[in-house]
């Protein structure tokens, strides 16, 4: 008897635990590194006797300390979840992370936070995001059909958009209530979410058949993406995009120093692209884009460069809100439609590669992008700079558009049907 698999992700019961579960970690996370960049800053005002810059300094070194293990583990993460069970590795990785989070509690609790402890949690934190990433992203195409990869995807996005909203504001109360209250909160998201994954049922994926080295599996990742100009087109244009029209890194000095909107300015500043984001998404899942998908990722980045530069020149807030609103939305389609074409043109043995190779291009993008915005901004002021940011992402746009004509000629995300892929539970 022929049965019809059903046509929404939330259908299938894993999908949903996996919603949760990606939903939990992502708010634990971003709520454990929001306090960190704040202890590190404020322990190295009040305890280490650091001026303004100098402080400001160490939250770059945060950021470093987290983006270079994520540099340097891509290769071998990107095989691992290719080699282990993906579902084992992201219950590892999250548990590092309770353990970090246990820890920092409890010093916190003690008042025993130094600088060196923070770094070191940072850098460990990069390890956890080095592996989880790969072994979620390609776990979900394991989860649903193909067919309605697309619309998982956005719903995954809202899991991901609303943590990465919710995680920063609710830290913020908790600090205020103690200190360690938000590690003992991101604690209890982490376990919530290990037991989320380990309740699903067993999820299977294709076996390597590949007796090459593994250090040449590695390799084949990279080679991969080479190859394919269609992933490697829209994986290096979110890359340099972002990397140079990076508004957000240079909010507080807007929020300060421009539109003269103090704390709360700020706070809506930040919250802005994040909402802007999560409905977009949360409209994605509802009405997925299914044609022409290449042209409208292309628009979607030459609109994120667009109002990056509005943004750059405005002097209202209510206008740098709705500004920073369609970043969001803009990034967002970029998003889907880049996720959905990275998952469904890679086939399963290789998306824990392909999609930690993925991983590094947005985390370069982001890390790296705030960096060059604030280095840029310290010489020519940061108008110029986000103005410039926003300029240069419309300039790739148009030049990643005569580079890769395969992106403008991807009419859908029809990809190449691939040998033994898993079949998803209900």
């Amino acid at each position: 008897m022929y049965v019809t698999q059903p046509k929404h992700p939330l259908a299938y019961r894993d999908f949903r635990i996996f919603w949760v579960t990606r939903f939990c970690a992502v708010l634990a996370q971003n709520a454990m590194v929001i306090v960190i960049g704040w202890q590190a800053y404020d322990s190295a005002r009040t305890h280490y006797g650091m001026n303004v810059k100098e402080a400001s300094f160490q939250l770059g070194l945060i950021g470093l300390a987290q983006f270079l293990p994520l540099l340097l583990l891509t290769p071998i993460t990107g095989w691992v979840a290719d080699h282990v069970s993906r579902r084992l590795v992201a219950c590892s990785a999250l548990g590092l992370d309770l353990v970090n989070a246990l820890a920092l509690g409890w010093l916190s609790q003690h008042g025993a936070i130094t600088l060196p402890v923070l770094f070191a949690v940072a850098a460990l934190h990069g390890v956890v995001r080095a592996f989880i990433g790969p072994s979620l992203s390609a776990l979900a195409a394991n989860i649903v059909p193909k067919s309605i990869l697309p619309r998982a995807i956005a719903i995954n996005s809202i899991a991901w958009q609303t943590g990465s909203i919710a995680g920063p504001a609710i830290s913020g109360f908790l600090y205020a209530a103690g200190a360690p209250l938000p590690y003992w909160v991101a604690a209890i998201m982490f376990a919530v979410a290990i037991i989320g994954l380990m309740v699903m049922k067993p999820i299977s994926q294709t076996a390597q058949s590949s007796a090459a080295h593994p250090l040449r599996q590695m390799a084949e990742g990279f080679s991969y993406v080479r190859r394919h100009r269609v992933l490697l087109g829209c994986i290096s244009l979110d890359l340099f995009a972002v990397l140079f029209g990076g508004a957000t890194a240079l909010i507080p000095a807007y929020a300060r120093d421009i539109l003269h909107v103090g704390a709360s300015g700020f706070g809506l500043m930040r919250a802005a692209p994040g909402a802007g984001a999560a409905l977009t998404a949360l409209f994605l899942s509802a009405r997925p884009i299914s044609s022409d998908v290449g042209n409208k990722m292309l628009i979607a980045v030459g609109v994120y460069g667009l109002v990056t530069v509005i943004f750059g020149i405005s002097h209202l807030l209510w206008l740098s809100l709705v500004m920073l609103f369609i970043l969001g939305v803009a990034d967002m389609v970029s998003v889907y439609i880049r996720g959905s074409l990275v998952q469904l043109h890679t086939p399963d043995q290789m998306r824990g590669r392909v999609s930690a190779i993925s991983g590094l291009f947005i985390s370069a993008s982001n890390e790296l992008g705030e960096a060059e915005s604030g280095l840029l901004a310290a010489v020519i002021g940061p108008m110029i700079a986000v103005v410039g940011g926003g300029i240069a992402a419309i300039g790739l746009t148009l030049l990643w558009s005569r580079v890769f004509p395969e992106l403008p000629a991807a009419r859908s995300f029809a990809a190449p049907q691939f040998d033994n892929e898993p079949v998803p539970q209900t």
